[in-house]
């Protein structure tokens, strides 16, 4: 008798049948996967055009300034800031803000304004940038 030689083949006959029944697997169950739906909202129901927003200027001198639209600029406090922004959102509660910080002011000074007006329960707070020109 001849002696047996060890083989150095790797059988891959039993991977291919796995595969194989793994994707008769996906084939029969990806018709059944239900796909995601999003609930966009249409151009039709916009009732009215949004109000000119708010300006809130901070000075680098971290003084405030209210600029509203159609109403010359005026200084204000933070109190007086504060009352200006709850008569407007009597008014009209969508009315949007913006904060516009002078270059040279604190990080922190336009913060603490962000805060007064999520306190005054706006929904609408934005920050001014001006875009750099090229």
């Amino acid at each position: 008798m001849r002696p047996r030689r060890l083989k150095n083949e790797i059988n891959v006959v039993p991977y291919i049948d796995v595969m194989l029944v793994l994707l008769v697997i996906f084939m029969v169950t990806a018709p059944m996967m239900t796909t995601a739906t999003i609930d966009v909202p249409s151009v039709g129901k916009a009732a009215q055009p949004p109000a000119e927003a708010l300006q809130v200027l901070v000075r680098a001198d971290q003084t405030l300034a209210l600029l509203a639209p159609g109403k010359p600029e005026r200084a204000l406090t933070r109190e007086e800031l504060s009352q200006a922004i709850r008569a407007a959102q009597q008014k009209n509660p969508e009315q949007a803000v913006v904060i516009a910080g002078d270059k040279k002011v604190r990080y922190e000074a336009v913060l603490k304004v962000m805060d007064d007006l999520q306190q005054q329960q706006v929904k609408r707070i934005g920050l001014l940038v001006q875009p750099t020109g090229k």
